[in-house]
């Protein structure tokens, strides 16, 4: 008689745990598709913890900074700027946690001593009782554009001097 109570509860628990599976495996696909976007995304991003030091960096943030992973990861995320911009992010972190967004330009901090131009743009991360749990760090590298633009004003300044 305990055998049969005992196959009335793994059967019961069986049911439950195909149920919870099932309801998790969409949840596993939709977290695994934005690990995907974020990771091959061509603007850079870093996640930010509480403590203000990156806990993850996307290959293109990496890449514009000429750094590795783990150059980033466990620093300050002001670190990635030039010294002279990182009083500009601390301001735009203070209006971040106001707003909940804030945006502003900065020079990027290669690893080997070059500069990157950035469009950075702070996201504040809340949990769901609205504890401030960290900020995503999106910076759209702009350095070609840059470059591109003065090669341009260089060329029609000498064209108007020929003239």
């Amino acid at each position: 008689m305990l055998w049969l109570y005992l196959l009335a509860i793994v059967t019961v628990l069986g049911i439950a745990l195909r149920r919870v599976l099932r309801r998790i495996r969409p949840l596993d696909d939709e977290l695994y598709s934005k690990t995907v976007a974020v990771e091959h995304v061509n603007t850079g991003v870093a996640w930010v913890g509480v403590d203000g030091k990156i806990g993850a960096a996307n290959p293109a943030l990496v890449r514009a900074l000429e750094a590795s992973p783990e150059a980033l990861v466990g620093h300050e995320w002001c670190s990635i700027f030039a010294p002279a911009d990182r009083d500009k992010a601390q301001e735009a972190f203070t209006q971040m946690l106001l707003r909940g967004k804030s945006t502003f330009e900065a020079r990027g901090l290669r690893a080997h001593g070059g500069m990157s131009l950035f469009d950075v743009l702070l996201v504040a991360v809340h949990d769901h009782k609205m504890r401030f749990v960290g900020h995503h760090c999106i910076a759209e590298d702009r350095t070609r554009e840059r470059e591109l633009q003065e090669r341009l004003d260089q060329l029609t300044r000498a064209s108007t001097t020929v003239r």
